[in-house]
């Protein structure tokens, strides 16, 4: 049987960047190329970068896609890599004459410098983050390449990301046209223990297609996703043969001994299974086989992360790609002491360096010496830039021109902190980073134009219990590491308060954090209603309440910052609600 020697190519794209995704791509088919491989995948939407949302309906973007799907195909060619088959996702349209554009998300291969097959998504998936009922028109066609693979030929079926989410969809078709390989071409964001589900979801298809399965994912922040990668190859019966990093950049390379194709219509029949959708489409790659590297490629399985590990590392690969995809040369935020502020600079430092990250303290006359202490310790430990910007003479210059008390006092204090962290960005160039958890937003327990200031909100899907988790775990690989670990053990152990009175505690205005996290889990993540919470072992007044606060808080939530996905039911993105809402759970 041949042996096909499979380059996985797990790259980090730009949304709308066409030549910059395009010559990312092209170095991948390059290094690939290096490693001898056969055969070049590469991610879902690679070209013009995932999600586009609506720039998909721009006919300027079509054709740019179309135009720069072309001219990657050249310029492989001029590489030297003409034999190169690469398969590249990018958006395409079609439609006959006075006929609307249907607009495809595409996966194409390349050869030969130019465009010899093509495949549209089958699956659109409209749930979650997911859009694409929206955008694209689904394909009805399965193509199925053959590639020469020595001195014989291997039948490849194509097939993009959510296709391998549906049984009895192009995979079961692959199977019946008897191909050797089925390669998935995927966009797939990151969610906490998501990896768990890939590898058997993965093994289920090869089952289903009688074939191995190469699937590849893109890496990398876009706006509130991380795609994180964890490309892999599975045997057809399920065994697992190579398995990428997880969050970086990677190049997994791999040889494959595969089943050589046949003519013969017993073995290769072309009727679709009852039920499905699709029909075969089948194309071969004429021209020579590009010689097989020398000796063996065992792509090998990389060691997995844990459950902390992996959301440390979404939310620092998250705020990276936001910080640098969107040119900002810094951040600032405001370090109270409290543990929210002390890990998000925790993780700017990690994304961007202690150079990049600009902490401000700016104490009140209820900001405890303590609170102080810790946020210039926590700036000693990161080593990130760090100054002290009192501000009770800025709210008592308001308080003498305006009759304020109770908690428009507390407010005002928070509104400039705000207004004196968006004055610094304006004048240095920083993105404010605000730092609210998921818990707070989800109650509404912050101040609009406030501690809610600011472009980007690394923990906005991090519920306060996971905070405290993210805190120490970090800190213990510090330690494990023989460094200083960042965050004050203080900052950890000390009652959270948002000091904007005396003696002030969360838990004055709300339920202990263990408490209302299993409740909000419940009714934001779960979309369960009050019955089933009581009925949980919640209490029943203390549910009403904490369902009031998060019906309330919309407004503000609406108006929040972007920050990194990690949960299946992100605010934004993934829950959507009216804000104007009468209905209220009983």
């Amino acid at each position: 049987m041949p042996t096909l020697r499979l380059a996985l190519a797990q790259v980090n794209p730009v949304v709308g960047d066409l030549a910059g995704n395009a010559a990312l791509l092209r170095g991948a088919a390059r290094a690939a190329a290096a490693a001898g491989a056969g055969l070049v995948l590469t991610p879902e939407l690679g070209l013009t970068g995932y999600p586009p949302e609506d720039l998909v309906f721009r006919r300027s973007f079509v054709a740019a896609s179309q135009a720069a799907l072309r001219g990657l195909a050249g310029d492989l060619a001029a590489d030297g890599l003409a034999d190169l088959p690469v398969v590249v996702g990018y958006l395409d349209a079609d439609g006959g004459a006075g006929l609307p554009a249907r607009r495809r998300n595409a996966a194409a291969l390349l050869h030969g410098g130019r465009v010899v097959a093509r495949y549209f998504k089958h699956h659109l998936p409209n749930y979650g983050v997911f859009d694409e009922g929206r955008y694209f028109t689904p394909g009805d066609v399965l193509t199925v390449v053959r590639l020469p693979v020595g001195g014989a030929a291997v039948d490849v079926a194509l097939t993009v990301c959510e296709d391998l989410w549906q049984a009895g969809g192009p995979f079961a078709v692959a199977r019946t046209a008897g191909v050797g390989l089925v390669v998935s071409i995927n966009a797939s964001p990151f969610e906490q223990d998501k990896d768990d589900l890939r590898l058997p979801l993965v093994a289920r298809r090869a089952a289903e297609a009688g074939a191995p399965v190469a699937y590849v994912n893109a890496v990398g922040g876009q706006d509130e996703l991380v795609f994180d990668g964890d490309s892999m190859i599975v045997a057809a019966d399920g065994a697992l043969l190579a398995r990428a990093p997880r969050f970086a950049d990677h190049l997994l390379v791999h040889d494959l001994t595969l089943p050589a194709a046949t003519d013969d219509p017993a073995q290769v029949p072309l009727v679709a299974p009852p039920g499905a959708a699709l029909v075969v489409h089948r194309v071969a790659v004429t021209g020579p086989a590009r010689a097989g590297g020398a000796g063996t490629a065992e792509g090998g399985v990389a060691d997995r992360l844990d459950g902390t590990a992996q959301v440390w590392r979404a939310l620092v690969v998250g705020l990276r790609d936001y910080v640098d995809k969107n040119r900002f040369p810094s951040v600032i935020l405001g370090l109270s002491g409290g543990i929210d502020s002390s890990v998000v600079a925790a993780l700017a430092v990690d994304a961007l360096g202690p150079d990049r990250v600009h902490g401000v303290s700016m104490p009140s006359r209820y900001s405890s010496a303590h609170s102080r202490d810790d946020a210039a310790d926590l700036a000693a430990r990161t080593g990130c830039a760090y100054r002290v910007a009192p501000i009770q003479e800025m709210v008592d210059q308001f308080l003498a021109h305006l009759s304020l008390s109770g908690l428009a006092v507390e407010n005002l204090q928070a509104r400039v902190r705000g207004v004196l962290l968006m004055s610094l960005s304006n004048s240095e160039g920083h993105l404010v980073l605000t730092t609210g958890n998921k818990s707070e937003l989800a109650v509404g327990y912050s101040t609009l134009y406030g501690d809610s200031v600011g472009g980007f909100n690394p923990l906005k899907d991090v519920p306060k219990t996971l905070v405290w988790e993210l805190a120490r775990w970090r800190n213990a690989d510090a330690a494990a590491r023989g460094e200083v670990p960042p965050v004050p053990e203080n900052a950890i152990t000390k009652p959270p308060s948002a000091e904007l009175r005396p003696d002030q505690r969360d838990s004055d205005s709300l339920p202990e954090y263990d408490v209302l996290d299993a409740i909000l889990a419940g009714y934001v993540d779960g979309d369960a209603g009050r019955a089933e919470l009581v009925a949980a072992g919640h209490d029943a007044a203390l549910v009403d309440r904490v369902l009031g606060l998060v019906d309330s808080a919309e407004y503000k939530r609406r108006q929040s910052a972007p920050g990194t996905k990690i949960s299946m039911k992100a605010f934004g993105r993934d829950r959507r609600l009216p804000i104007t809402n009468r209905f209220r759970e009983r």
